[in-house]
């Protein structure tokens, strides 16, 4: 169903419209501004967003500057399968993972760094709670689809089983790095998903932490926007 079309629109806005309409029914959640613009014929993100403030002051649309995708239609029930997820961080080499305890929640009133995503893209038995997002720097997942600047969903472990992707700080190196876990005789191995790259070994009396097991990954998602 096309959205109606209301006096004192012009084309631009009703395409914007029609495009927040079908991507949230197709996907659940809202589309960016760099997929609207795309979308909408408008090149310019500045654009895009001088015609949503206009669709928001007319009522139309509604917006929360303080996440990326946070864009709906007016009166829209999308938010009701949505919820927000902080943004920790980078696994970036020589920045320490947060400490992440089971049953903490990790989200402030005012958290300006936070994705929102539906729940039905989780799998199944994953309920949502206390999970929290990385942004991945480096191409060492690349064949795992993971690529720089996307974005992983974690909920907090300290242990995993083989073959489970998860986010380790290395002590010894000073560093936070996403790779596929492996236990093995005398040594862990960190093995990346790219076959330019070697695994990283670590002796079992060397200490590593596992900080979270990946759930799922958003990819290509546009910088979050500032509150």
């Amino acid at each position: 169903m096309m959205v109606r079309k209301s006096k004192g629109l012009g084309e631009r806005h009703q395409k914007i419209l029609e495009f927040l309409q079908e991507y949230q029914r197709e996907n659940k959640y809202p589309p960016s501004i760099r997929e609207i613009g795309e979308k909408t014929g408008i090149s310019s993100t500045s654009v895009v967003n001088y015609y949503l403030d206009q669709l928001e002051k007319k009522g139309m649309i509604e917006r929360d500057r303080k996440i990326s995708r946070g864009v709906r239609l007016s009166g829209s029930n999308i938010s009701a399968d949505t919820f927000r997820v902080p943004m920790l961080g980078r696994i970036a080499a020589g920045l320490p993972l947060p400490e992440l305890e089971a049953g903490v929640s990790y989200m402030t009133d005012n958290e300006s760094n936070a994705v929102e995503i539906a729940r039905s893209l989780l799998p199944a038995k994953e309920k949502g709670d206390n999970l929290f997002a990385l942004e991945v720097k480096g191409d060492s997942m690349i064949d795992a689809m993971i690529n720089d600047g996307d974005i992983v969903v974690l909920r907090p472990a300290t242990d995993a089983r083989n073959g489970e992707m998860v986010a380790v700080w290395l002590p010894r190196d000073n560093e936070a790095t996403l790779k596929y876990f492996f236990r093995e005789k005398d040594r862990y191995r960190l093995q990346p998903a790219n076959p330019t790259m070697k695994p990283i070994f670590v002796k079992k009396s060397e200490p590593l932490e596992i900080k979270g097991k990946v759930v799922m990954v958003i990819r290509k998602m546009e910088k979050l926007l500032a509150g």
